[in-house]
């Protein structure tokens, strides 16, 4: 007898049970947040000193009264910051996130092969992650794109110039060529607008408490363990 696909449809809440839960705590959403900010703001001023537009004053730049190449620097040490938070006072946090990233299960090519009507209709394929499988490899892609990042800026501080400078600097241009697209698209599914990512908005942001039915639809392993 074939075994036929699990996909998740939409679904509403049961009888008796809570209509919204919280994914992340409020700590996770509010480092999220800074991390978001501090990104947008290294990349979108990274990339007007990548078009040479040193002399043409950014928008924040002329709100705060700072250089973009200041508000750059700034930007990468508060990054550099943040990442010591995540890697100390964070650690256990880290750990899960890089073990969940890491995973690979059976099912997974099934949902991959399922996501680009699922971006649409909301019947994804099940999997039994904390992350659904397309975040898994967002997560690694982004980590190792955050560190190429924070670490040739640090790099490109320090050194003062010759070849090993030249070397920093292209790992950073292409660290930021590469992030952005990734990025991009990071904020778009976790924005909600597609209608199959309708509503998860909520799980990181606006409160964190995400509707069951959009949990069970769209991590539906990580919503069974949580007894939903």
């Amino acid at each position: 007898m074939t075994r036929q696909p699990v996909t998740t449809a939409p679904a509403r809440s049961r009888p008796g049970e809570p209509a919204r839960i919280e994914r992340y705590n409020r700590r996770t959403r509010w480092f999220h947040a800074a991390a978001y900010l501090t990104v947008t703001v290294l990349l979108a001023t990274g990339w007007l000193l990548v078009a040479g537009r040193e002399g043409r004053p950014s928008p924040l730049a002329r709100v705060t009264g700072v250089a973009d190449t200041t508000l750059h620097l700034w930007a990468g040490w508060a990054l550099t910051a943040l990442a010591v938070v995540a890697s100390t006072l964070g650690v256990r946090a880290a750990v899960t996130f890089v073990a969940e990233s890491v995973r690979w299960r059976r099912g997974d090519l099934r949902w991959f092969v399922r996501w680009p009507a699922a971006l649409v209709t909301g019947r994804f394929a099940d999997h039994d992650g904390h992350f659904d499988p397309g975040q898994r490899i967002a997560n690694l892609v982004m980590a190792a794109l955050l560190v190429a990042l924070v670490g040739s800026g640090i790099g490109l501080v320090l050194v003062p110039g010759g070849p090993g400078f030249l070397v920093l600097r292209d790992i950073h241009r292409w660290a930021t060529f590469l992030l952005t697209p990734v990025l991009i698209g990071h904020v778009v599914i976790a924005s909600g607008v597609l209608p199959g990512y309708r509503g998860v908005a909520r799980a990181m942001h606006l409160g964190g408490r995400l509707r069951v039915a959009v949990a069970r639809r769209v991590w539906p392993g990580w919503a069974r363990r949580r007894g939903l």
